[in-house]
């Protein structure tokens, strides 16, 4: 089975780039985030005619916004309203196979806005509150076989952005923030896929913002997108790439598809 997520930022905007990439890739099961879209105007047609029959979306007016894809049969579905804000940023699609039922969840976590002060800042308030919460509720669950994705706004490692010495202070990198991603992961004893196959001393990242004026060149990343698996399931991680090239395309989201191979 083949799994990607995304933060597509703008389904609507980028659905000729979504549809390459199904065509291209032929993944099983797409998570998308951003896709700033009401439910009722989410473009189905041309991903039904490419065989993806199962579609999940919790989606709002212009912001937010996350959906799943899928050529496999859903058998349950749920989202859960974060912080109570009734933003789309959670779903949480079932599959089985065989004797397991697998949940995915798809995530997308607030970016958390400039300042890293929850006293000063409400939208870094909203980021912390969000993974305190996640937190609560994934311990609570204890998933068997389950699979964590989606933009969670946080680069962990020192090797998730192109400079930690001088992005300790910038939002996605801060000590409370990767210190909160850490304690997620411990959570269910997720197992971060990524740098399962990549080694943490090596560069790795997924978002390449617009101010840049050439981001190839300059390479100044962040490792914002993530996959997780438990621990049970990874054994069946059979292979993984961080798409970059999708960063050239026409009219690019500033974030890169992420993929996974898994036998289950």
């Amino acid at each position: 089975m083949r799994i990607i997520t995304w933060n597509i930022n703008s389904v609507r905007l980028r659905e000729p780039s979504l549809l390459r990439l199904a065509k291209k890739h032929e993944p099983d099961i797409i998570c998308l985030q951003e896709t700033k879209c009401p439910n009722e105007a989410f473009p189905e047609k041309k991903l039904r005619g490419l065989g993806y029959t199962h579609i999940l979306k919790n989606g709002i007016k212009g912001y937010h916004g996350v959906a799943i894809i899928s050529r496999v049969p859903i058998v349950g579905s749920h989202q859960i309203d974060y912080c109570r804000r009734k933003d789309g940023r959670h779903l949480c699609a079932t599959i089985k196979s065989g004797r397991r039922t697998i949940d995915i969840h798809n995530f997308y976590v607030p970016a958390g806005g400039d300042e890293a002060d929850v006293k000063t800042n409400e939208k870094f308030a909203h980021k912390m509150s969000f993974v305190r919460e996640m937190c609560r509720r994934l311990q609570g669950d204890a998933p068997q076989y389950a699979l964590l994705m989606g933009d969670l706004n946080i680069a962990p490692y020192e090797h998730d952005v192109w400079s930690s010495q001088q992005l300790q202070k910038v939002v996605s990198h801060t000590p409370q923030e990767r210190k909160a991603l850490n304690k997620l992961l411990q959570t269910c004893d997720w197992q971060d896929v990524a740098r399962h196959f990549v080694s943490a001393d090596e560069k790795l990242y997924s978002w390449w913002s617009y101010r840049s004026t050439d981001w190839k060149k300059s390479d100044r990343g962040r490792r914002l997108d993530h996959l997780w698996v438990t621990k049970s399931l990874l054994k069946a991680v059979q292979g993984f790439e961080i798409l970059k090239a999708v960063r050239g395309w026409q009219r690019p989201s500033d974030h890169v598809p992420v993929i996974m191979d898994i036998d289950i």
